[in-house]
């Protein structure tokens, strides 16, 4: 056994981290890395203590073992379960704006600071200010409409 223990333990335990890392941890890459070491480790270690020969088996039998894992996930639709299924079945209103003109006049419903709400018409639109604060209550104008941006100012300063 001469050192073969330490060998195929390094080995396993590198690739165990690996999955780990792609499969219930993905992003931290602290355990893709201490794996990707660990399984490097192995590997020289078996190149160095028993020769080329064994150092290519154990090379190719990481490589082997990393490719049947990645075959049977996606063929067990392993990866399925951290996909996304749901669909937005929403739509832009494009015609927010149609009912504004410019310079019409209307109230500040929340604090504008500079995006909040103003009412037109009795209808609340979300109203960005031109960079100022704007208190809620006060009276404020259209000076621009842009698709669906609306740029407010008070109109008692």
């Amino acid at each position: 056994m001469d050192g073969w223990l330490a060998i195929i333990l390094l080995t396993l335990v590198g690739l165990v981290l690996i999955y780990l890392e792609l499969i219930f941890v993905p992003g931290t890459t602290i355990l893709g890395l201490l794996g990707l070491v660990l399984t490097g480790i192995g590997i020289y270690m078996a190149y160095e203590r028993h020769g080329v020969t064994s150092g290519s088996i154990v090379l190719v039998a990481s490589l082997l073992v990393t490719v049947v894992a990645l075959v049977w996930s996606f063929r067990s639709n392993a990866w399925s379960k951290f996909s996304l299924k749901k669909q937005i079945n929403s739509k832009v209103n494009e015609h927010y704006t149609d009912d504004l003109h410019l310079h019409m006049k209307g109230i500040a419903v929340s604090d504008l600071k500079p995006i909040g709400k103003a009412e037109f018409n009795n209808k609340a639109y979300e109203v960005t200010s031109h960079g100022h604060l704007i208190d809620s209550g006060a009276e404020v104008e259209i000076i621009r409409i842009s698709g669906n941006k609306i740029i407010v100012e008070s109109i008692n300063t």
